[in-house]
């Protein structure tokens, strides 16, 4: 026969505690003296006492549980940054649920309901697009949801992004800097805010100076689509002299190509500029020159933002954008003088 579950009531007869103190102790955030919880740890230790989370959520309705949705991990950016986002939740006491979608509304609305099945207090959306209806549903649900690396017109939803614009613009001032007249841009999806504001704030500055955009391809943040556009922007008869490509996971891409399938030098023949600043990026193997998204700041800013929701009821709509520096590495050629 099992042996009985040791229950809250075990461990406050042992520690010679109320029910209460117990349930103070393995509460995150309740009034507790350190004698009374290290009184309280070390009876429950002694018994195998392990604190119901899910029967406490009945009583509280709060699970303590944030859903993390990301589209897709083979970017490096994101296993990164959900990392951070974990680690950050985690220290205020709330544990994480990972969930992957595709960008369809099928995918997004199946993960959806599969988080509010689990009562999560808060979603995190990581460059995932989120109809009206869904987000109504979560605003009925009581379910705070918050924006990672995009944002959503109109939505009403609280958004961090990196300031994007401004990070497009400073690539094109640096390229242009470095006396490239050529300049082609492979962009994101410009179905999403990431993509669209890069290639806006990169064009803007352009134009501003008095150039204009040589070549652009819209890749969708794939790897292989962003190296077939290079391929066929340098086999044109009169090529570009530099490439910003939307983020690193892509620019990567196209380096392997440009240099190892068609020969060509980085940045002799073309330079290349991505965006994110990815751990790979550094590699000597690349050493790409890269916009940095301040992921330490966006972390910070998103689990403030959704805590903040949550505990404290204040309403959504805050759209914070981070700016972050450009990364000169040697695979742009640098300015001149």
């Amino acid at each position: 026969m099992a042996e009985r579950k040791i229950t809250s009531v075990d461990v406050a007869k042992r520690a010679g505690v109320s029910q209460s103190a117990v349930s103070r102790v393995f509460t995150p955030g309740a009034s507790v003296s350190k004698k009374m919880a290290d009184r309280v740890r070390k009876a429950a230790d002694d018994l195998g006492y392990r604190p119901n989370v899910l029967a406490r959520s009945l009583i509280t309705g709060r699970s303590r549980i944030i859903g993390l949705v990301v589209a897709y991990l083979d970017n490096p950016f994101y296993p990164d940054a959900l990392e951070k986002l974990s680690a950050a939740l985690q220290a205020q006491g709330y544990h994480i649920l990972v969930f992957l979608a595709g960008n369809s509304d099928e995918d997004v609305e199946s993960v959806i309901d599969d988080l509010m099945d689990y009562q999560v207090d808060g979603i995190i959306t990581a460059s995932i697009n989120l109809s009206g209806e869904l987000t109504e549903r979560c605003r009925a649900a009581g379910i705070p949801v918050m924006l990672f690396n995009r944002g959503i017109a109109g939505s009403g939803l609280s958004a961090v992004t990196s300031a994007n614009q401004v990070g497009g613009a400073k690539v094109a001032e640096f390229l242009m800097a470095g006396g490239h007249k050529r300049i082609a841009h492979i962009s994101g999806w410009m179905g999403s805010s990431t993509g669209r504001d890069r290639r806006d704030g990169f064009v803007a500055a352009l134009v501003a100076a008095g150039q204009t955009l040589y070549m652009e391809e819209d890749a969708r943040f794939r790897r292989e689509k962003a190296a077939e556009a290079a391929r066929a922007m340098m086999l044109d008869p009169n090529p570009p002299d530099a490439i910003f490509v939307g983020n690193d996971h892509m620019a990567l891409g196209v380096m392997d190509m440009l240099r190892f399938e068609m020969g060509l030098d980085v940045p002799g023949d073309v330079s290349v500029v991505g965006y994110d600043d990815v751990p790979m990026a550094a590699w000597s193997a690349y050493d790409l020159t890269t916009l940095r998204q301040p992921v330490n700041r966006m972390v910070e800013a998103t689990v403030d933002t959704l805590l903040n929701e949550i505990e404290h009821g204040r309403p959504p709509g805050t759209v914070t954008e981070i700016q972050g520096e450009l990364i000169t590495r040697s695979s742009a050629r640098l300015p001149k003088g």
